[in-house]
């Protein structure tokens, strides 16, 4: 069995200061960075992951109100610096997207097949806003991954109902931890 931490949106516009500021976003930001400092020190009492990967959304349409391709807002949120990942996907380029599974490398891999090339068997979820937490988290289970939701390590939902999202989560087989 490998795991892997997948950090979903975790960019400048869905964090205070941004175009699309998630309350708690910038906070969030810090604590999975601060849990990605202790798993690269090989601190012992760290998570147990194989591999990290984040999601971007990357519009490449100027004409979107966030995440546009090459702007400071596009950018992954400095307080996860280091950066990290093994792989970061892309996407939203030409038409809205929130899940990570929707994104690919920037030479094409999904980042479905890009698991399974890694024998990733299960998969933590994290990240900003929860919509997008959720539509990763309801992928991974409809791919067959074994998935679980840090509830601690996810910030904002457009709607303003996490709870709806969070028991649509456990309603699709995923654990909430």
């Amino acid at each position: 069995m490998k795991r892997a931490l997948i950090v979903v949106d975790v960019q400048n516009d869905f964090c205070e200061g941004g175009s699309v500021p998630v309350p708690g976003g910038a906070e969030v930001a810090y604590r999975i960075g601060e849990m990605l400092r202790h798993w690269t020190a090989k601190d012992p009492k760290a998570a147990d992951y194989d591999v990290a990967v984040a999601t971007r959304d990357h519009h490449l349409d100027v004409h979107s109100s966030h995440c546009v391709a090459g702007t400071d807002g596009e950018a992954l949120h400095p307080n996860l610096d280091p950066q990290p990942f093994d792989a970061v996907f892309l996407k939203g380029e030409r038409a809205p997207a929130r899940s990570g599974f929707e994104g690919h490398t920037t030479d094409g891999v999904m980042l479905g097949d890009w698991l399974r090339r890694h024998r990733v068997t299960d998969v933590d979820v994290v990240g900003v806003p929860t919509d997008c937490v959720r539509a990763t988290a309801l992928d991974a289970v409809a791919q067959g991954f074994g998935v679980r939701v840090l509830t601690h390590l996810v910030a904002g939902l457009e709607d303003g109902r996490p709870s709806a999202a969070l028991d649509e989560i456990r309603s699709a087989g995923a654990a909430l931890v």
